[in-house]
């Protein structure tokens, strides 16, 4: 990695099941990413709040509930309000392959569905803000 990149790993709306995000969190942390976990229950002001607050280079979201194509277009949407739409957006959990382009075109940069391996997600990551890092040179 070009640096220490910061990621905020959230779990919008309601769901409760945090397991999947904690595992994501570690596994980020581990490979050299630090890492900021909002806890359960965020709304998307919140969300966005700790982005700005931590100066978040990339935000991961981890939805079940299936309030993927409510909750993380409010989400991008407040980014842009608040002048931080940069921050890559990454999307994990159950997410049926017919949404996964909404919510591309929607500003996700990359959906991660289950079974996704560890390795490929920060390996993405990674590769991803090193090419944006370089871009802004």
């Amino acid at each position: 990695m070009e640096r220490r990149y910061r990621v905020v790993v959230a779990k919008p709306g309601l769901d409760g099941h945090d397991r999947g995000i904690k595992v994501i969190a570690r596994a980020l942390r581990d490979a050299g990413f630090e890492v900021i976990y909002t806890g359960l229950h965020q709304t998307p002001e919140q969300i966005v709040q700790v982005a700005i607050d931590e100066d978040a280079d990339a935000l991961g979201l981890s939805l079940l509930s299936g309030a993927h194509l409510t909750l993380v277009p409010k989400i991008i949407e407040l980014l842009n309000q608040n002048n931080v739409g940069d921050i890559l957006v990454m999307v994990g959990g159950i997410i049926p392959d017919e949404d996964i382009p909404k919510l591309e075109s929607a500003g996700v940069a990359r959906v991660f569905t289950p079974g996704s391996p560890l390795q490929e997600i920060s390996d993405w990551l990674a590769s991803t803000l090193d090419e944006r890092e370089r871009v802004s040179r």
